[in-house]
């Protein structure tokens, strides 16, 4: 695995902290995705955050819903954040490539635009891991920026970042792949609000582990 991946994203998440939930708080598309999900869980369900970020809105929203939440993020100072901010959810700080996932351990598993600074195959393997570690019928939220790039500097708010995306088409084949069902995707543009961001394109995949024995 490339470590440099992990640190170089920590670097960043480091430096944005709180300014990324400012930034990331108007997204109609995050919001009505929470809600997806929300509406798939029985009470007390078990989350997986990957990329847990602030804590907010992503854990917030489940825990203030009555479910379990653990958060993992790469960034200590996002952690902390987390911890402060969503007190009855679980949050530790660690590069989820290296994370042991029990299979069929949680009921759904929230990706928001957490993979963009992994290696393909690093993307790939992971979510393949993911899904296993749903359990069978459990939900599945993955975003990303879908584009045809790979290991590409660019800007983001005003941070120096590597990014490594696919199409919607690779990406939406590479979650198929991972044995997962797409039920429902959303794609949008969406401007972060922060100076230095420009607009962006979103992709929303919803997704479901089939029951063992479905068709």
């Amino acid at each position: 695995m490339d470590e440099k991946h992990g640190s170089r994203a920590a670097a960043v998440f480091d430096a944005l902290g709180a300014d990324y939930e400012k930034a990331f708080a108007g997204s109609a598309a995050h919001r009505s995705s929470l809600e997806w999900l929300l509406g798939r869980l029985a009470p007390g369900s078990r989350v997986l955050d990957v990329g847990s970020g602030t804590g907010r809105p992503t854990a917030e929203t489940f825990v203030a819903a009555g479910h379990e939440v653990l958060g993992i993020d790469v960034s200590p100072v996002m952690v902390e954040l987390a911890a402060r901010q969503v007190p009855r959810a679980s949050f530790r700080c660690d590069d989820i490539r290296e994370v042991p996932l029990p299979d069929a351990s949680f009921d759904a598993v929230c990706v928001y635009f957490s993979l963009l600074q992994m290696s393909r195959d690093d993307q790939v393997r992971l979510l393949r891991r993911l899904a296993q570690a749903l359990k069978p019928g459990g939900v599945l939220a993955v975003a990303t920026v879908p584009l045809d790039v790979e290991d590409v500097e660019g800007a983001f708010m005003g941070q120096q970042v590597r990014v490594t995306s696919f199409t919607v088409e690779d990406f939406s084949a590479m979650v198929t792949e991972a044995g997962l069902s797409v039920l429902s995707e959303e794609s949008c543009l969406f401007t972060p609000s922060h100076p230095d961001a420009a607009p962006e394109p979103h992709l929303f995949l919803h997704c479901r582990r089939e029951e063992a024995g479905a068709a």
